[in-house]
C-alpha cells in the first residue's frame, strides 16, 4: 500500500491504537487505592490487607478484558442497548465485589474511577500523526466508545479529529458489519474508499470483510491474535499497510501515506 491511495478517509480504532489505556488506568486506580489508605485509617484490617494485596495491573486487565466480552456479546435488536460509560461503570462495581472490596470506594469514587476512560493518555505519536493525516485526508474515530468519551478524549488529548463516529449511532459494537458500513454511509464515501486503522487484526478483518481497506498499527501487548497463529501470518498478506510496533506509529502510516 503507498501513496497515493485511493481512499478518501482514514477511521480509527481508539482504545489501545491512539489512547494508551492500560498505563492510564492502571495509574489512576493506583492513585485511589492509594488515596484509600491514606484517608481511611479506620478501614478494616481485612480491606487493608485486600487493597494493599491487589495485583492492579491483573485487575486492570480484568476490566478491559469484561469491555471485550460485554461487546463481543452484544446482539443488536436484542440486547438491551448500554453505552460503553455504563459498561465501565457497571463492570467496575462487579469486579470490586468479585475481589472482596464491595463498599470500600464511595458511589462518587467509583463514578470518578470509571470516567478516567475519557482522560486516557494518547500514544507519543498519535496526536502528531492524526494531523499530519487530516492535511489530506478526513480523520474519524470508529470506536465502540460513546460520544461523549470520544469528544472527552479527542479534546484531552488534543487529537485533532476531524469527525467523531461512535458505536453509539449504529447501536451495534464492533465487529458487527452495520458500524464500519454506517461509518462509510455517513462520511459519504464507499466502503473502498475508506482505510480502518487500528491495532488489533480482528478489528481490521471485520472491516476488510465489508470492502474497507486496512491499516495495522502495532501496539505493545494490544494484539490478541498470537504470532504463531497462521491468521497472524495470513494477515501479513491482506493488511494494507503494516506498521510494527517499533516503527513509527501513527506518524509512521502519515509518512507512508505522503503526508
Amino acid at each position: 500500500m503507498t501513496a497515493p491511495l485511493p481512499i478518501k478517509a482514514l477511521t480509527f480504532d481508539v482504545f489501545g491504537t491512539v489512547v494508551d489505556w492500560r498505563t492510564s488506568i492502571t495509574s489512576a486506580l493506583t492513585k485511589a487505592i492509594n488515596s484509600k489508605l491514606s484517608s481511611s485509617p479506620s478501614l478494616p484490617p481485612s480491606t487493608i490487607a485486600a487493597l494493599k494485596s491487589l495485583s492492579v495491573s491483573s485487575f486492570v486487565r480484568e476490566w478491559r478484558t469484561s469491555y471485550g466480552k460485554f461487546t463481543l456479546s452484544f446482539v443488536p435488536g436484542t440486547t438491551p442497548w448500554k453505552d460503553i460509560d455504563t459498561h465501565h461503570h457497571d463492570s467496575l462495581v462487579e469486579l470490586l465485589c468479585s475481589h472482596g472490596l464491595s463498599g470500600v470506594f464511595t458511589t462518587s469514587e467509583i463514578e470518578e474511577l470509571s470516567k478516567q476512560w475519557h482522560f486516557l493518555q494518547p500514544w507519543d505519536d498519535s496526536a502528531a500523526g492524526i494531523k499530519k493525516l487530516g492535511s489530506q485526508y478526513v480523520t474519524a474515530t470508529l470506536s465502540n466508545g460513546n460520544m461523549s468519551l470520544l469528544r472527552d478524549l479527542n479534546e484531552t488529548g488534543d487529537l485533532g479529529f476531524k469527525e467523531l463516529i461512535s458505536a453509539e449511532e449504529f447501536k451495534a459494537y464492533k465487529p458487527n458489519p452495520r458500524v464500519y458500513l454506517g461509518a462509510c454511509e455517513r462520511l459519504g464515501l464507499r466502503p473502498m474508499e475508506v482505510a480502518m486503522v487500528a491495532a488489533h487484526l480482528g478489528d481490521l478483518e471485520a472491516a476488510r470483510r465489508q470492502g474497507m481497506r486496512t491499516v495495522y498499527v502495532e501496539r505493545k501487548g494490544e494484539e490478541a491474535w498470537r504470532v504463531e497463529e497462521g491468521r497472524y501470518e495470513e494477515a501479513k498478506g491482506w493488511v494494507d499497510l503494516w506498521v510494527g510496533v517499533e516503527e513509527g506509529g501513527i506518524e509512521e502510516v502519515a509518512r507512508r501515506l505522503g503526508c
